[in-house]
């Protein structure tokens, strides 16, 4: 990825990939479900939203923002919730145009944090801190939305709902394992024998308990003290984007239960993962749609405007709305240092 003219051919491919799924959604949809749907049924129900229902997912969409910048915060003391509102959306902005935009969006990142004076060393272990909590809630996300259907009734046979049981509290496991070693001296030693002795198996040359280490001793003075911190954040984080889909689905007739509501969403959150595309968009939308009617019975018109409606609040809107937040730090850079170049910054008054 160091050429660049590689980078952006990837990155246009990646994104007309994105813009063309999403375009061909309908026919994507007839051809995964069997089910015939049209932009004007989906024009339909977006035709239904009330200015009500429209201000709700706007103030809901603003509080999941709002509550994300305190897993920020926590994650770089001295970082206020403003400048934290500012980075996440710039770095979403980026990250959400270009397929490979995480290293972009780090780039972004200490550009602007630099310039609120922090040191390099407080960016590093900002970035792997907050990336660490973001990983391990992306792997919890799914067994909550196992155990959710499990809890609901919403399985096959028993033993479909055991091998749910399994692969949940297996999930679970792993993560509980991953945070004690990043909490724990012992733990890490652990696991870091264990990591070991997978990858001689897969006959790779690289210590992994090295790597572990290394992690650890970037980001364990963070993690011993504000562990809770974080975790309550990124909690707080995701059931408000929960709450997004609640709404989307409450909007267009498409809400088939609370435990469907909470898989759906998980399954939306995974798709994001899926780098083929920006933050997966076009190949989230398509799973959405797909669980919603083939698994819960959700009209297909429904499903597809919830599924579009969610990845506007989720993904599309974050574009302007970081594009925004750049132009202003942008802005207020330059002023500062026309202040700190003004020849009459130190000119005394004379009496």
């Amino acid at each position: 990825m160091k050429n660049k003219w590689l980078q952006i051919t990837l990155s246009v491919a990646s994104l007309g990939l994105a813009v063309t799924l999403v375009v061909y959604l309908p026919q994507i949809v007839q051809a995964l479900t069997g089910k015939q749907v049209s932009w004007v049924e989906i024009g339909a129900v977006f035709a239904t939203l009330s200015p009500g229902t429209i201000a709700l997912m706007t103030a809901v969409w603003l509080s999941s923002l709002i509550a994300y910048t305190f897993v920020l915060t926590n994650s770089m003391p001295g970082l206020n919730n403003l400048q934290a509102l500012a980075l996440n959306a710039a770095g979403s902005a980026v990250s959400n145009l270009l397929p490979f935009g995480g290293a972009a969006g780090v780039a972004l990142t200490f550009a602007m944090a630099r310039s609120w004076g922090f040191t390099n060393r407080s960016i590093v272990v900002m970035t792997l801190v907050s990336g660490v909590w973001n990983t391990l809630f992306r792997f919890i996300l799914p067994a909550v939305g196992i155990i959710a259907l499990l809890m609901a009734g919403e399985v096959p046979n028993p033993t479909v709902a055991n091998a749910g049981w399994v692969g949940a509290v297996s999930i679970l496991a792993l993560v509980g394992v991953v945070a004690a070693a990043l909490y724990w001296d012992r733990a890490a030693a652990l696991l870091g024998r264990a990591l070991d002795a997978l990858v001689r198996l897969a006959r790779l040359r690289f210590s992994a308990s090295e790597s572990l280490e290394k992690l650890r001793r970037d980001t364990v003075g963070i993690v011993r003290t504000r562990w809770l911190g974080l975790s309550s954040s990124m909690i707080a984080f995701l059931v408000l984007q929960w709450l997004i889909m609640i709404c989307c689905m409450q909007a267009t007739g498409a809400y088939p239960g609370l435990a469907q509501s909470i898989a759906v969403f998980a399954l939306s959150r995974v798709l994001t993962a899926v780098l083929v595309t920006p933050s997966g968009a076009g190949l989230m939308e398509g799973g959405v749609v797909l669980l919603l009617t083939t698994a819960f019975g959700v009209d297909t018109a429904a499903a597809t405007a919830t599924a579009l409606l969610f990845g506007f609040w989720t993904y599309t809107v974050e574009i302007p709305f970081g594009g925004l937040a750049l132009g202003a730090w942008t802005l207020l850079g330059r002023n500062r240092r026309t202040r700190r170049e003004s020849p009459h910054t130190n000119m005394e008054t004379q009496p």
